[in-house]
């Protein structure tokens, strides 16, 4: 028996995506390690986040890092450093009083998510440009002003087109001496993310840390330029500032750097294979069954280049919805969440699986459209 045993609280195969409701990524033995040996001393927090923000920065080839409680609290961080830099009277003004600094945020409309409130959380005013359905470079432009603290990108590969190409968003920001930061909290892999935004002369990127990953669920990573790194750290914890509410521990300070380390040498092309052949799979599993279609789907939600099985029921012949399949799985026994695809149909993500869970889902898959509805065991996929 463990702890969830112990209060009652059921273990989930999480088949939907590295989400924040079920708990992020699973830790490898080292984080795990590292977490643990941190947590039996005393150190100091500042001396902390400097040395090992130096030792992700060369990792990352970066010119600084800084680890905060989760990729959220590094976006408020962020803006809060664009806003008012390393000034203590500006500081103590936020998030309330923005009065004569710069207190703008422009964020595409195409490219807003409700992740967009952390940018309020500083004391920002989001200024959208363009439509749902685009903007130009010009109104990107036209929307810069004295106000201006910082250009926001959230990167979603379904959400690029609508904004203005990223490299041209990084020359016009320049142009005007204005921060510009990207939101990459889902975007690894690839791997190469992790210096190919600053690369392109992103100012600030952030990224989760309980995501691809895979290290403390509560920690989160930002990278870019030293000086305004600085300013991250300047309104951060343990400074009674806009981020103390927003601690990281030692632990996860630790246990980030140790999953950076651990992340960089894995073997990313092993990874994508063993992901190819649980989709396969699932496909080959369901192949043939009737009413249901398996397939491929290419690339993830967060549009990471991985693939999922996507499968697709005919509802109607089945006489079961797609809403009523997803919640006999998460209420049943084991516990399964899968993410809705489409209208009749579900995605099973395979980087949040262990080995041999894709033929527990399959299996209860079939359970649930055949032995319970028709008092038979489960049909069997043609080989």
């Amino acid at each position: 028996m463990d702890i969830y045993d112990e209060l009652g609280v059921r273990k989930v195969i999480n088949g939907l995506a590295t989400v924040t409701a079920l708990g992020g990524s699973l830790m490898p033995p080292a984080v795990l390690a590292a977490m643990a040996e941190a947590a039996q001393h005393f150190v100091d927090i500042d001396e902390l986040q400097a040395k090992a923000g130096r030792r992700i920065a060369e990792w990352t080839r970066n010119e600084a890092a800084y680890v905060t409680c989760g990729a959220a609290a590094g976006i408020v961080l962020s803006t809060a450093a664009c806003m008012a830099g390393t000034g203590p009277d500006l500081r103590s003004r936020l998030p309330d009083d923005t009065a004569g600094m710069k207190n703008e945020v422009i964020v595409h409309r195409a490219g807003l998510v409700s992740y967009a409130q952390a940018i309020r959380h500083a004391g920002a005013k989001i200024i959208t440009v363009g439509t749902e359905a685009g903007a130009t470079a010009e109104e990107l432009e036209a929307a810069i002003n004295k106000r201006t603290a910082a250009i926001f990108y959230f990167h979603k590969e379904h959400l690029m087109d609508g904004q203005v190409p990223l490299a041209q968003g990084i020359a016009i920001a320049q142009r005007h001496g204005i921060p510009l930061i990207v939101d990459a909290a889902a975007q690894l892999p690839p791997v190469e993310n992790l210096w190919r935004f600053t690369q392109m002369g992103a100012d600030l990127v952030i990224f989760s840390g309980g995501k691809g990953l895979c290290g403390p669920q509560s920690s989160g990573l930002v990278v870019g330029r030293e000086a305004l790194i600085e300013a991250v750290a300047f309104h951060a914890n343990p400074r009674m500032a806009l981020g103390r509410p927003m601690k990281v521990g030692k632990e996860e300070i630790v246990g980030l750097l140790a999953a950076v380390k651990w992340y960089l040498g894995l073997d990313h092309a092993a990874l994508m294979r063993h992901y190819e052949e649980q989709v396969q799979a699932v496909v080959a599993a369901l192949a043939g069954v009737p009413h249901v279609i398996a397939r491929r789907s290419f690339p993830s939600e967060a549009g990471q280049p991985m693939p999922r099985a996507e499968i697709v029921f005919d509802t109607e012949a089945l006489g079961v919805t797609r809403d009523e399949i997803l919640q006999r799985l998460r209420h049943g026994e084991p516990s399964i969440a899968l993410a809705p695809a489409g209208v009749n149909g579900v995605f099973i993500n395979p980087q949040t699986l262990q080995p041999g869970q894709e033929r527990i889902i399959c299996e209860r898959l079939r359970e649930i459209l055949y032995e319970d509805r028709l008092g038979r065991a489960p049909m069997t996929a043609h080989p």
